[in-house]
């Protein structure tokens, strides 16, 4: 508890009488929790009140102390009031709690009872002159319920001073949180470039979006970013140097430093007046040439990033070959043989082999068509060329005139000898030879025109043999990886590294059939779109092994039996050794389990949910699922118990599917089904009837969760009387024996049914309890409970009925309603994620509107006859005449034949909707960048009819706690929340467990515990006394398909108590504190007093998107993340701000449909549609982060270049060196042009270095640098000392001749 402020005066050492303390609650009810403890010694004990303005129209509060009578005097316009005590001695004390955001404040006037506290000690009250500053508000609210005397001297009696809440130490300061990336996982999004390293043996990928992935050995990743966000034209590694240049397309080269585990940028150069198309740097070369869309060719030295006075221009390289511009370079590279000979090609279809010591072109080679890439043969004889009709032409160096061969890989050839039709243009091809028979011609594209609908393909031409390899998504680039890095030597290629739209593949040249290598990276995340993820760090250390034994059998055969060629790197020392699992839930059903341990991913066991449903073939078999034509089994809600290993998801259709884990195969008979009619009812007259729950105000006992027989495929009821669909769900349960493999398998699906031609609503939250045997799940229409043990359902409510006479809400719609009217544009609202309801499509708010208008016509002082319409509190209503009843009757009519008209289309809009905000797809059209930015307000497009009638489950909480105020020991309970703030609390009654379990019905009550927060309910959870949180209860994993005889012993070796909680093991005397997050701020209340202990308003303009109550450094936090980008911290329970950081901005529904934090500092988010972003918010895992991460470049001994030969160096053969730096230095071409680039020096340099060090690695490099300096001041120290000496020995050789000269003259002789 927050200490509180005091206001004392008096001298010391007077005797004290008992205190008195005067109560009020602020509307008069005299309700109020009691009052918050006293502070502990030294916590907080001298702060100061702070001052607020008082209320409108009062003229403000004095305090006075006296000797004679002490009076409190309280002045507000227009009443005084008095309160009078008897003489007191001068140790008076007036204090009253300074926790700004406590909901519990009031005023205790108290006498001392001991010897006065000296100013300054620990737990002293501040001065006297501090009388004026406290705040009237909480004055006001202290002293409005004298009626209250006696009920808090009741508490007080049954709770004595000695058992008051203990004030939790909170080990969590600011200084435990730091907030950074760590990992990216997945397949790089939008890729644009390619580039290997094959003595290093590490892979670059550049995107559109201007990152770059560097990929090792599996479990060696990197990510990069730059600045600009421009596309990555072209990437070159600097071989086996430990750096690599990128090309954007804002016409920049950056030259990445990767010798450090996070590669900076050392230097870039930004091209002013040209725009760079390509690259190319040769081999153990520091000059990079630089070809642009003008046709001229630029140096750059690598070393200094600066450029070169020597530049080619294009019109010297075609000179009078051609009358018009040849058009961009596309393509530069030396001959293997010679360096000092430079192929040029450029689009037009000239190529130019330009002589770079004499400066001019040797041979122009000509072509009709478009060339797109250029290879050469490794002897320098040869070179081939792919161009924009699909042929490739074959050309001798020495022969410009012609190609020597012209080859259309897909083209049909003509028996007349003509030309082969044209082709698709064949984007790029490689010509890799070797010693033992034909060279390897690879290409991509070059199909036929007439192969409409066929997949891209990637070509092998090997000898006489052609392989066509269909790709599943287009190639962006592929590189053929070979046992040589030199161009000159026999290639010997091994592997093709092709890189595809979303995905990458590696394929085996060596082995017949060309198979594929398994890829040991985590690059099938979006496989299916990701739909919804979860994040659990430290579970059970038994559950990866588990999850890992049944997914290997999952993993396809077929592959290559080699290891995986990209092996470069070292993995990092991983400091933390507990186990991390993410589940991700995806667009066709299945559901992911991932091992995230040590900031690594490896896919575990893949769950397809679709298995127990029908597979529609066309489009007359499916007519249930139009709600959702696309991707009708996406997952939306995952809920998992590790302990237990029980799985509940929550699909798109309506569905709720409940796994066990086991690692024995089943064959399931018949498929276990509950089918669900949940309805929010306002007016029901003419709807069919439906079993209604009971009232509220009796137990929901066996009366209602009679055992409603489990059924193996959907009603065939699937219309009403008036030819509306009825009591059918979306989804059709297969009516065959399903097989089910080792890992998670079906216990029960309940589905949501059609209710009167209206779709079910989306399901909003979900839980599950291994221990109770209960699942639990609600949307806007209301809430449902199922007993997954007995197959029943044991509570289905509308969201209104659950607060039976306490609704704090008067839902009478301004204007009729039937119900069955198309209301899915208004539970849009609230079945998709909480504060997010105003990304409306633009077309149902239209239709919506339009609908409303016609049901609005009415006049407004109409009322509504049925009784069902009215809040349980708003009491009778008054009769209406016979000629309103006539004008309500016509206006049914008149709505009912719109309803209908409208119902199915509206259904259909809404459901496409639903779709866009469920599924991990780009923002769609008409979600408009206004609607992105968040800023508007919740209800900008919920009308008043909406806002009041449809509230939503948002958050379900199964625990073990107080349920009401009066209980003296926790028992098990759900807590609900509510979109509009509300919490509730239903009481359960479990039978014994056992076979009583299974025989006697589990009882449903509501508590009647009502509690109140701003903005839609996140997240609960609970804490003991201690401060330490409370799990649910949980029933420990046992594999339940073992033989009888077995089981039943074990029963009794592994049955546990319901509860495994800490909570069990507490006295009844202790108390909990509920921890629950809203869209807009925190409280901690109280049990069982369900006292507002701390609140905290986490935010006003924004709202939470994610809020999570995790471990951290052995204590317990509540990490959030807001709408506005910031993610926030508070410590628990007291509610401290521990963290604020502004952090992403929410641009994408993605972000916030999967942003989770998780315990030890970890959250997650899916930065795209194919990656994961891994964060953490601990300093300690920042501090280790430097260790964890693995290291990309390792000291490798470059392969010995080729031989030349005897006779090959006595004649003159083999390969022709050039000296680059005569040829291209300042002394011998001068220097560029300072309006041709900008040279830009990166953070990478030394200075870089200095400032990311960290860690041992960092201490060692600064060691090093440190001894570096100091050498060489010592270096320079020698070099002056010898200077020095050496000046020494010249004057006194100076000195000894002149000494010599005059020593035998005479002093006259001088």
């Amino acid at each position: 508890m927050n200490s509180a402020g005091s206001i004392r005066s008096g001298r010391r050492g007077a005797e004290a009488r008992p205190a008195a303390q005067v109560r009020l609650d602020r509307a008069g009810s005299g309700r109020l929790p009691p009052l918050p403890p006293p502070p502990p010694p030294g916590r907080g004990a001298r702060r100061r009140p702070r001052r607020h303005s008082s209320r409108p129209g009062g003229r403000g509060v004095a305090a006075r102390c006296s000797r004679g009578r002490r009076a409190l005097v309280v002045a507000v316009f227009p009443v005084r009031i008095i309160f009078c005590f008897p003489p007191q001695p001068p140790s008076c004390r007036l204090s009253f709690p300074s926790h700004s955001h406590s909901s519990g404040s009031a005023v205790e006037a108290a006498l001392g009872s001991g010897p006065s506290t000296p100013p300054g000690t620990p737990g002293a009250c501040p001065p006297a002159e501090t009388m004026r500053k406290f705040n009237i508000r909480k004055v006001l609210d202290g002293l409005t319920a004298g009626s209250s005397s006696s009920s808090q001297q009741q508490q007080q009696q049954q709770h004595p001073p000695g058992n008051r809440e203990p004030e939790i130490q909170e080990t969590l300061q600011s200084e435990h949180f730091q907030l950074c990336k760590t990992v990216r996982h997945g397949f790089p999004y939008q890729p644009s470039a390619l580039a290997f390293d094959p003595v290093q043996k590490i892979l670059a990928v550049g995107t559109q979006t201007g990152a770059l992935r560097l990929f090792g050995r599996p479990g060696v990743e990197c990510y990069c970013q730059h600045d600009s966000g421009a596309a990555v034209i072209q990437l070159q590694f600097l071989i086996n140097e430990g750096a690599l240049v990128s090309a954007l397309a804002d016409d920049t080269l950056h030259l990445w430093n990767l010798r450090q585990k996070r590669p900076a940028i050392l230097h870039s150069l930004k091209f002013c007046r040209e725009r760079v198309t390509f690259c190319h740097l040769p081999f153990q070369s520091k000059w990079l040439y630089v070809g642009t869309e003008r046709g001229n060719i630029h140096i750059v030295n690598v070393e200094s990033f600066t450029l070169s006075g020597y530049v080619i221009m294009w019109n010297k390289a075609i000179e009078l070959s051609s009358k018009s511009h040849p058009g961009p370079v596309v393509h530069i590279s030396d001959n293997p043989m010679d360096e000092g000979k430079l192929l040029i090609g450029f689009e037009s279809g000239t190529v130019v082999l330009w002589d770079l010591k004499s400066k001019k072109a040797d041979y122009r080679y000509t072509y009709d068509e478009a060339i797109h890439s250029v290879a050469w043969h490794h002897e320098g004889k040869q070179f081939i060329c792919s161009h924009s009709d699909g042929t490739l032409t074959i050309w001798n160096v020495r022969s410009p005139t012609k190609p020597v061969q012209t080859i259309t890989p897909h083209g049909k050839q003509l028996k007349d000898g003509k030309k082969p039709e044209p082709c698709k243009p064949i984007l790029k091809v490689e010509f890799k030879t070797t010693r033992s028979g034909e060279p390897f011609i690879i290409l991509s594209g070059g199909l036929s025109y007439d192969t409409v609908g066929r997949r891209p393909c990637l070509t092998v031409m090997h000898g006489k043999s052609t392989a066509v390899l269909e790709m599943d998504y287009s190639i962006v680039d592929f590189l053929t990886l070979c046992e040589t890095p030199y161009p000159n030597d026999f290639q010997e290629p091994y592997a093709v590294v092709v890189l595809l739209e979303k995905d990458l593949v590696l394929i085996d040249l060596a082995q017949n059939g060309y198979p594929i290598f398994e890829n040991p990276y985590p690059l099938n995340i979006h496989e299916s779109p990701v739909t919804c993820c979860e994040y659990f760090a430290d579970c059970p250390v038994d559950l990866i092994p588990a999850l890992y034994s049944v997914g290997v059998r999952q993993k396809r055969q077929g592959y290559s039996k080699k290891e995986w060629p990209i092996n470069g790197g070292n993995w990092g020392l991983g400091a933390q050794s507990y186990p991390e699992i993410i589940i991700t839930g995806h667009a066709d059903g299945s559901v992911k389990f991932w091992d995230a341990s040590a900031i690594t991913l490896q896919v575990l066991y893949k769950l397809k949910t679709s298995k127990v449903f029908e597979k529609s073939r066309n489009k007359d078999d499916r007519p249930n699922t139009d709600i959702v034509d696309e991707d009708p089994y996406a997952i939306q809600i995952i809920s998992w118990c590790p302990e237990s290993r029980m799985l509940c998801i929550a699909g798109v259709s309506a569905h709720v599917i409940i796994y066990r884990f086991s690692k024995q195969e089943v064959i399931t008979e018949v498929i276990p089904m509950l089918e669900v009619r949940l309805l929010y009812e306002i007016n029901d007259v003419d709807s069919p009837e439906v079993e209604q729950p009971p009232p509220l105000s009796t137990p929901v006992g066996s009366s209602n969760s009679q055992p409603i027989p489990p059924q193996s495929h959907p009603s065939t009821s699937s219309s009403s009387s008036d030819g509306l669909r009825d009591n059918v769900p979306c989804l059709k349960v297969k009516n065959s024996p399903l097989k089910q493999s080792p890992g998670y398998q079906m216990e029960l699906v309940i589905q949501l049914v059609w209710v009167a031609g209206e779709p079910p609503q989306q399901i909003t939250s979900l839980a599950v309890n291994s221990s109770y045997g209960l699942v639990v799940f609600g949307n806007c229409n209301g809430i449902a409970m199922v007993d997954y043990l007995q197959k029943t359902v044991l509570l289905n409510l509308g969201t209104i009925e659950l607060y039976g006479s306490n609704d704090p809400y008067r839902r009478e719609p301004r204007s009729p309603r039937k119900s069955r009217q198309p209301s899915g544009g208004m539970l849009i609202v609230t079945s998709c994620m909480c504060g997010v309801s105003s990304l409306y499509s633009e077309s149902v708010k239209k239709l919506r509107s339009s609908f409303l208008t016609g049901l609005c016509d009415i006049s407004e002082g109409t009322a509504v006859p049925e009784d069902r319409c009215k809040s349980p509190t708003s009491g009778s209503s008054s009769p209406h005449n016979s000629d309103d009843e006539q004008k309500m009757n016509n206006f049914i009519e008149k709505v009912k034949t719109k309803s209908r008209k409208f119902s199915k289309m509206v259904a259909s809009d809404i459901a496409k909707m639903s779709r866009k905000l469920s599924l991990p797809t780009d923002l769609k059209p008409d979600l408009d960048v206004k609607d992105n930015s968040f800023s508007r307000s919740r209800s900008s497009s919920v009308t008043s009819i909406d806002k009041e009638s449809r509230e939503a489950i948002s958050a379900l909480h199964f625990c073990e706690t107080f349920t009401r105020k009066a209980d003296s020991s926790p028992s098990p309970c759900l807590w609900v929340g509510t979109t509009l703030g509300t919490v509730l609390v239903i009481a359960l009654n479990l039978p014994p467990g056992g076979e009583q379990r299974l025989l006697q019905p589990v009882i449903v009550s509501p508590s009647g515990t009502i509690l109140r927060l701003k903005g839609a309910i996140l997240r609960m959870a609970f804490l003991d006394t201690t401060g330490c949180l409370i799990p649910p209860a949980y029933e420990p994993w046992k594999e339940h398909n073992v033989p009888e005889e077995k089981d039943e012993k074990e029963k009794l070796k592994k049955r546990r108590p319901v509860s495994v909680s800490p909570s069990s093991s507490q006295e009844i005397s202790e108390n909990q504190y509920a921890v629950i997050c809203s869209e807009k701020q925190a409280k901690v209340i109280s049990l069982p007093t369900q006292n507002c202990a701390y609140k905290q308003n986490i935010t006003e303009t924004s709202f939470v998107l994610r809020g999570d109550i995790v471990a951290l450094s052995n204590s317990i936090c509540l990490a959030c993340f807001c709408a506005n980008g910031h993610i926030m911290a508070f410590s628990l329970p007291s509610l401290r701000p521990l963290l604020d950081v502004y952090y992403l901005p929410l641009t994408n529904m993605r972000i916030a449909r999967t942003f989770c934090f998780t315990n030890n500092g970890q959250a997650l988010y899916l930065v795209s549609p194919t990656e994961i972003q891994r964060l953490t918010y601990s300093q300690e895992t920042c501090e280790n982060l430097q260790e964890m991460l693995g290291e990309l470049f390792t000291p490798v001994e470059t392969p010995e270049a080729p031989n030349r030969g005897f006779f090959k160096g006595l004649f003159g053969g083999g390969a022709q060196s050039l000296d680059r730096e005569e040829l291209f230095g300042e002394s011998s071409s001068g220097k560029a042009s300072r309006s041709l680039a900008q040279h830009i020096p990166g953070p990478g340099g030394i200075e870089g270095v200095k400032g990311a060090a960290s860690g041992v690695v960092g201490e060692l490099a600064r060691a090093r640098l440190a001894l570096d300096e100091r050498g060489q001041k010592l270096g320079d120290l020698e070099e002056r000392t010898a200077a020095m000496l050496s000046s020494a020995d010249s004057f006194s050789k100076h000195a000894h001749e002149m000494m010599l000269k005059y020593k035998d003259k005479k002093w006259y002789q001088f």
